[in-house]
Formats: C-alpha cells, structure tokens, sequence
C-alpha cells in the first residue's frame, strides 16, 4: 500500500483545457489508463483561477475556444508560469497557428484529431524537457503566401517551421518538383531571427556552370573576359540574412567543394580577388533529388550532404494530401481572377472530384497553372466537369462522369471475346449497386429506398429477391 501511495504521489498531472466535452472525456480517460492525473477546464479564464493554488506537470491546451483562446493563454502563462510545459491543441491548423504557438513558447503543436498513444507520449516527454525555451522569440514575421494545408504531411512542415523559429540552422528541403520548397524556405526566412534581413534565391541549375561561380561569390573587375566592374555575388547579398539554393544536387564538383568552405568558414574570395570576405549567412538548400544515393554514385560530395542536412524537411507531392486539393483550388482559384482582373469562378462537385483524384505530376506549380487556365477557357462563372480538360482527368465524351467507365468497361468486355450479352451481366450489377446505395441511405426502410430508386415498394421488393440481395 505504501508503494502504491509513494507511485501516486509520483504521477505526473496534467491539466487539459478545452471547450470540447468530448475531447476532455477522451483524453481524461486517456491519460488515466496511462497512470496519469488529469484536471479539466472548459475554458482558460477558470484555469487561470486555479493556477493560484497549484501547478500541473503539463498544460494542453485547445486555441480556438471562446473568452480567452489558446494563444492569449500561452502570452499569459509565459509572464505567470514560466517554465511549464504547454502542449497546444487545435482542429484549426495552419502554419501561422503553428508558428504564433511555438513562438508563444508551447513545447509542442498537437492537430486534431490527433493519436491517443502519440498524445500520451508526448505529455511524458514533455514533462522530462520542463519547458524551457531558453531563448527569445524572434520578430513578427510577414505572412506566408499559398503555404496552405491540413492533410499531415504538411502538418509535419509546419511543426518543423514552428520548431526553428528562433533558430538559424542550415535546412535541406526535398521534394517533388513544384512541391513548394522555395515557400518553405521563404516561411523558414521570414520566421526566424533574420526576418529583417534580405532572402536572396538562386536556382543553380538555372545558371551556366561556368557563371554560377561568379553568380555565388560575385568577381572582381577583369576577372575574366568581359569582366567590366566588380560583382557582389548571392553570399554577399544575403550577408546576415538567407541564401535559399534550389536544385542543389545539379552543382558541379569544383563548387561544391567551394560552398563546403563557406560553410565550414564562412568565408570565401570573389573570382579573381585576394582578399577574403567575412559573411553570416544562413544557408538553405533544396533538391527533387536523392542526394544519399547521389553521394553512393559520387555525384554528390558526403561531407557536404551533412553540412547541408542539418534539418530536413520534405515537402509531401499532391497526390499525398488530396485532402488540401479543394482549399487550394478555391485559393488559386480567387488569385487567378484577380490576376487577370475578372470575376472569380467556383467549381461544382463534378470538376472538383475529377480534379481531386487527379494525380498532378506537376504538384501545387501544375494546379496554379491549372487554375489560371481554367480562369480563362471555362463559359461560365462555374467550371463544370465539362470544363476540365483531359489532361487534368477530364473526360472527353458527353454525358455523366460513371459512363466513361461503363464505356471503358464494355470495350474491354469486346476485346476480349467475351460471348455473354453485354446488358445481361452489366443490367444486374447496376441494378444492384443503385439498390445497395438506396437501402443504404434509407438505413433500410424499403418504402423510402424504393422512393429514392423512383419504384413503388413492391418493384422494390421483387427486385431484391430476383438478384438474391435478402
């Protein structure tokens, strides 16, 4: 018994704050079975309150809450309870929440919905951290166009952005083609203590090997042929801020022992020039490729693949996070009319499921274009699954969306040498299928299925028995 007493005196508490009955009954019971106490609060003003008396281990807190939010606590919590580990819970994810609370000092940005088991491991590590940032937040930082989502491989960007907020760590992003790693590297810029400072972007495989050198370190005046005046190059320009260098992996050898250099001394000569110069910059690299098998094959320098790949961020393709299609299109969608100065055009649920399953090769840099497009060549002001050509995952006859594949179903059935009669084994599936979806939406009452199918009950209840569906 006496064990018993000491390991309850030794559990870990946790105060959760929600407005959500049923997220604060989950994560009770939750962290219960894990030998954890909890208290709950519905809102933070009746937190704040109890405060006065005692302290948990742990906060987790919801944002979006009426009275006090969740990152108007956090503010308030870093002047009274500095120190405490705050976990922050929101259904409501973006990257400017993710930032505004990491910033506001949370150990942690937990979207909804979210692991039960994820949850409660990260209430333990959160108790052994303590809390304590130990540094200042940076300064406000301007919005982040179109890095837009909630699928959780970008929620994963975002907590990444949050995480190095307050720091200056050399980043490689990867990823697809037109994923959006240039806007991570502008959300990492604008977000960190360099804000103020320039971002300068260079795409190296945009360049001739032969300029890149004088593109990065600049030169001086007859240098080379045609030499005419002295050059600041990128490092220069983006001294005390960030060098964003896209398609790093395309670098040729010479120069990638040259930025291993700076980034080993931050220091470098312009070409021609014998005096070193002095920089602080932060660098950020970003590449589609494999730079760990570029560096098995000896395309890829290793000692530089680690200086670069302090942190890595991926940037996840479309086709993994169909769930932000929508809110994207709708986005592009508005900038594209606005671009070219005419009213803004909605999709109907037909093109917007045709573009939704769409696989987009090209990612976010397609769909913009995508949106562009369709902004010019669409009659209406509603873009309809007509509108959407074939190269997007339209269809290209007339008539429902279902009747392509109906179509392609009965070519293949001919080509085969099938000898049964098309609609005797097509009539019956579709039959079936319509009943099922009937019944379904009717949650079984015959007399409402047989309305929605059009037939009278009886109809109805023929059918089922003839295609054996009792």
């Amino acid at each position: 018994m006496a064990e018993a007493r000491e390991a309850a005196a030794d559990a870990l508490t946790v105060w959760v704050v929600d407005d959500d009955q049923s997220v604060r009954w989950v994560l009770e019971r939750a962290l219960r079975q894990a030998g954890i106490k909890s208290v709950s609060f519905e809102r933070a003003e009746h937190l704040l309150e109890a405060l006065r008396d005692d302290r948990p281990d742990v906060l987790m807190t919801d944002v979006r809450m009426p009275g006090m939010d969740g990152l108007a606590l956090l503010e308030r919590l870093n002047e009274r309870q500095p120190g405490l580990p705050i976990i922050v819970m929101t259904a409501h994810t973006d990257l400017d929440n993710a930032v505004a609370a990491y910033r506001g000092g949370a150990f942690e940005y937990l979207p909804k919905p979210f692991d039960l088991d994820e949850a409660v491991a990260l209430v333990h590590k959160a108790a052994r951290h303590g809390g304590d940032s130990g540094a200042e937040p940076p300064p406000a930082a301007a919005d982040i166009p179109s890095l837009i989502g909630e699928a959780p491989a970008m929620q994963q960007v975002f907590r990444s952005i949050g995480r190095l907020a307050r720091s200056s760590m050399t980043v490689l992003i990867t990823g697809e083609s037109g994923t959006g790693k240039e806007l991570v590297a502008r959300a990492l810029h604008q977000h960190s203590p360099r804000a103020r400072r320039q971002f300068v972007a260079l795409n190296t495989s945009a360049i001739a090997a032969e300029l890149l050198e004088s593109e990065l370190f600049g030169h001086e005046r007859g240098a080379f042929t045609g030499a005419d005046a002295r050059r600041i190059g990128r490092f220069e320009q983006a001294h005390g801020g960030t060098l964003f260098l896209d398609e790093i992996g395309d670098m040729s050898a010479a120069l990638q022992t040259r930025l291993l250099r700076v980034l080993a001394e931050s220091e470098f000569y312009r070409v021609g020039g014998q005096t070193s110069i002095k920089v602080d910059v932060r660098v950020i690299a970003a590449t589609n490729q494999d730079l760990a098998q570029a560096v098995r094959q000896g395309r890829f320098r290793e000692d530089l693949y680690h200086r670069l790949n302090v942190i890595r961020i991926d940037t996840p393709p479309l086709r993994q996070r169909r769930e932000d299609i929508p809110v994207l299109l709708r986005h592009y969608l508005a900038d594209a009319a606005q671009e070219l100065a005419t009213a803004g055009k909605a999709l109907n649920s037909e093109a917007l499921e045709i573009l939704t399953n769409y696989d987009w090769p090209g990612n976010v840099r397609q769909l913009v274009n995508a949106a562009r497009r369709l902004t010019v060549t669409a009659p209406g002001n509603v873009i309809t699954a007509a509108d959407v050509p074939a190269d997007l995952g339209g269809v290209t006859g007339k008539g429902p969306l279902w009747t392509e594949g109906l179509a392609n179903w009965a070519e293949a059935r001919l080509r085969a040498g099938e000898l049964e009669p098309l609609l005797e084994e097509a009539l019956p599936a579709f039959e079936r299928t319509l009943i099922r979806i009937a019944l379904a939406r009717a949650r079984g009452h015959r007399q409402e299925a047989a309305k929605l199918l059009g037939w009278g009950r009886n109809t109805l209840t023929r059918k089922i028995r003839a295609l054996h569906l009792d």
